[in-house]
């Protein structure tokens, strides 16, 4: 399927973040437009958009000049927002989750993930291989309002969803040559579902747009 949707990847200046922009321009059948995350949220919402990717990131969350607009968006943005790596470790701390270091780091590393049957995933077996690159995580002891959509084997929490707001995070690199089914997700993800009916009828939170 070919969505055609404006997508916006936000660059916490990552080497992987062009690989992103490739598999969602393959999936989307429309390049996405790639922004530093020095630029201000006022200025990215002056460009039309339909989805942000916050991408991975050599930083943390916990710092500002780190993440730049990452934070910003997570709060004023009235569009679906997956954050991947970096960006879902954005997206667990922004929602009231703690970002912890992980019991080993990963560089490179494949490992089996199982996923709940969130939107994310739909049509993805229970279980598959991905390639991580990380050396914090999402502490398991979740904020009622995010919920857990994926895991490892010994319990590393992989994704995440927020439950009312459309904003979905993956710790892994789904870009990644070795992760199956990275087009399936990012394909879930400009799929016209992912969003809650409050987004897609444009009722819009006070305050977003700033």
């Amino acid at each position: 399927m070919r969505h055609q949707k404006s997508v916006i990847i936000i660059d916490n200046f990552d080497s992987f973040t062009f690989n992103i922009a490739q598999m969602i321009g393959e999936v989307n059948g429309r390049e996405a437009l790639v922004l530093p995350n020095t630029l201000a949220w006022r200025e990215i919402n002056k460009i039309p958009h339909e989805r942000i990717i916050l991408s991975p990131g050599p930083g943390t969350p916990h710092q500002r000049r780190d993440v730049g607009s990452s934070m910003d968006i997570l709060t004023y943005a009235d569009v679906p927002v997956l954050g991947v790596c970096l960006g879902h470790q954005c997206m667990t701390l922004h929602h009231g989750g703690r970002v912890i270091a992980a019991p080993e780091p990963m560089h490179g590393r494949i490992r089996r993930v199982r996923h709940y049957g969130s939107p994310l995933f739909r049509g993805i077996p229970e279980t598959f291989e991905v390639t991580r690159y990380h050396s914090l995580v999402a502490d398991s002891a979740l904020p009622d309002e995010l919920e857990l959509i994926a895991e490892t084997e010994d319990g590393i929490v992989m994704a995440l969803r927020h439950r009312t707001q459309p904003h979905w995070g993956v710790q892994f690199h789904p870009e990644s040559i070795c992760s199956e089914y990275g087009q399936e997700i990012f394909n879930n993800f400009l799929s016209d579902d992912i969003a809650p009916l409050q987004i897609k009828t444009g009722q819009h939170k006070d305050g977003l747009h700033v």
